[in-house]
């Protein structure tokens, strides 16, 4: 009976995964990670990107509506007063939102492009930069 003892817990021994193995396929997840994950981050950038030109579309729609009422933009760098309640209560926008990158908006009136221009350093915040760190207008 000894023998049949013995014959069963060698079986069970090689139900488990060799380390090669196991290192095989971390190996492999590893590279399919490397492939997958800049395209992610690449569409996640080109989300905040389209983000900030919707968010600079409703400044302007706001900035339009201001206009009609007031007979003249806000002074280059007086955003907040879209979204402070006037002298009838009212407000042009709930609040005023920063860029996808947490930044605020730079308002320019008159414009160099228009009547006025909307700007967004991109993503690392400074003036120029290129790719996703490039400056984003509401005339682009």
């Amino acid at each position: 009976m000894q023998n049949n003892e013995i014959t069963l817990s060698r079986g069970q021994d090689e139900k488990g995964f060799t380390l090669l193995e196991i290192m095989v396929v971390l190996v492999i997840i590893g590279v399919l990670a490397a492939l997958v994950a800049p395209r992610f981050l690449e569409r996640a950038d080109e989300a905040k990107v389209d983000a900030c030109k919707v968010q600079m579309k409703n400044i302007a729609q706001a900035l339009k509506l201001y206009r009609l009422q007031h007979g003249k933009y806000p002074a280059s760098g007086n955003l907040q007063v879209l979204a402070t309640a006037g002298k009838d209560g009212k407000r042009y926008m709930d609040s005023l939102p920063k860029d996808p990158w947490g930044n605020d908006f730079v308002y320019l009136s008159p414009g160099v492009h228009g009547d006025f221009d909307i700007l967004s350093y991109g993503a690392d915040g400074q003036a120029g930069g290129s790719g996703f760190d490039a400056d984003i207008g509401s005339w682009q």
